[in-house]
């Protein structure tokens, strides 16, 4: 399958397609403008990313990166030690929270970029579709993992709207603790509704799935893995963007009345 099996965004009277891009970029330390050409053919909404620049100058490789994808800049990044969100111009960011997570002696510090993201309607608070977001890099060492797995099921609650998406690098596989524990309350999307292929880590030889991207109940799910079939990107650019492989989706978010929102 190929990215022409995905619908493309857009926005009716009655739902929305929204295509969500999870991707480990590495601190934009491989060849970026492989990165940008792979992201930019997937035509995402929204990109939740993990390892964004975090140390000097960070803001002016954020900006080279929207700049040269076509997105803009929504929240994260050093703030959120390394997680971020973009967005396209169809997303009105409704608002954006940066959370930092306990820090564990000797282990590097997390944290989750969030945003609550409007498809469609006009300038007021009820009109429109929301989508909650949350970017997550959880913990190599697996109980802080799995702690961290529970943290981001109360900030997903915590976001209060009628549909949310969280997506990032895992660290672990499907069968792990942490993996299970969010796929116990959020659908995973691979798991749903595989499209694509699966594995995402390492792009020379991808074996193991450590990327995801979990929606929470109401939504659906038309498609969710690694792409392939980009338009203007190779193998080559894939393996020289990057150490993880992206995953993506395409999700369709039924309108739902203001008094539910």
């Amino acid at each position: 399958m190929v990215l022409a099996d995905l619908p493309a965004s857009t926005t009716g009277p009655d739902a929305a397609v929204v295509r969500v891009l999870s991707y480990n970029i590495r601190s934009l330390r491989d060849d970026r403008e492989a990165l940008a050409r792979v992201i930019r053919a997937c035509a995402p909404d929204v990109v939740c990313v993990q390892e964004a620049p975090r140390f000097f100058r960070w803001r002016k490789a954020v900006a080279w990166l929207a700049r040269e994808t076509g997105l803009v800049y929504a929240t994260g990044g050093a703030t959120a030690t390394g997680p971020m969100i973009l967005t396209s111009l169809r997303a009105h960011v409704e608002r954006a929270e940066d959370i930092l997570l306990p820090r564990v002696p000797g282990l590097h510090r997390r944290g989750f970029a969030t945003a609550v993201l409007r498809f469609g309607g006009g300038h007021r608070d009820d009109d429109g579709i929301r989508l909650g977001v949350v970017s997550c890099h959880l913990s190599l060492a697996a109980a802080e993992r799995y702690d961290q797995a529970g943290m981001l099921l109360d900030r997903v609650a915590a976001l209060d709207v009628p549909y949310a998406v969280a997506a990032g690098d895992i660290n672990e596989q499907p069968d792990g603790r942490a993996f299970r524990r969010i796929a116990g309350t959020l659908r995973d999307g691979w798991a749903t509704e595989p499209w694509g292929s699966e594995a995402t880590f390492d792009p020379g030889d991808p074996r193991r799935r450590i990327d995801a991207l979990f929606a929470s109940d109401g939504i659906e799910i038309i498609g969710c893995g690694v792409p392939s079939g980009l338009p203007g990107v190779g193998d080559a650019d894939l393996r020289a963007a990057t150490d993880h492989l992206p995953v993506l989706a395409a999700l369709r978010l039924p309108r739902v009345a203001p008094s539910s929102a």
